[in-house]
């Protein structure tokens, strides 16, 4: 109810219904719940979609299959869980639309340095070990 009266304001002179975006977007982030995402509203001819784009946390996050929590109670959370490294570089896949990163390879360093800040390992390794295999070229990054 709450998320509907900040949204009345951004999207009333559009001419849309406040109400029914909440529930559009409610029901596009129900699998993510007790994650942050962005949602994305594209309104054509007055018919709005909405469209969840997680940050690349998010997913990693979501990757380590960790129970939902509530974010407003527990704060600072170290996620102590591991990720193989096909699901990071599945991850990279699906991010490298929003990233700077010039090839697959530049957003798999990118998705392991997230990983590194949210506290997770990869293939019982750190993050950051595997960076150094993967820029050394010991650990290949399929196209």
């Amino acid at each position: 109810v709450a998320a509907t009266a900040s949204l009345a304001p951004k999207v009333g002179p559009l001419g849309l219904n406040a109400k029914k975006i909440g529930e559009d977007i409610a029901k596009c982030t129900k699998d993510w719940k007790g994650l942050k995402v962005t949602c994305e509203l594209r309104v054509k001819n007055r018919v709005a979609t909405v469209v969840v784009t997680p940050s690349v946390a998010s997913r990693l996050i979501r990757a380590l299959k960790e129970p939902p929590r509530d974010r407003k109670k527990v704060k600072n959370i170290k996620h102590s869980g591991n990720i193989p490294f096909s699901e990071i570089v599945k991850i990279a896949k699906e991010s490298q639309a929003k990233s700077m990163g010039s090839d697959l390879k530049a957003v798999v360093m990118e998705v392991l340095g997230t990983a590194v800040s949210i506290g997770c390992t990869v293939d019982g390794e750190s993050p950051r070990d595997i960076q150094t295999k993967v820029q050394e070229g010991k650990l290949k990054v399929p196209n």
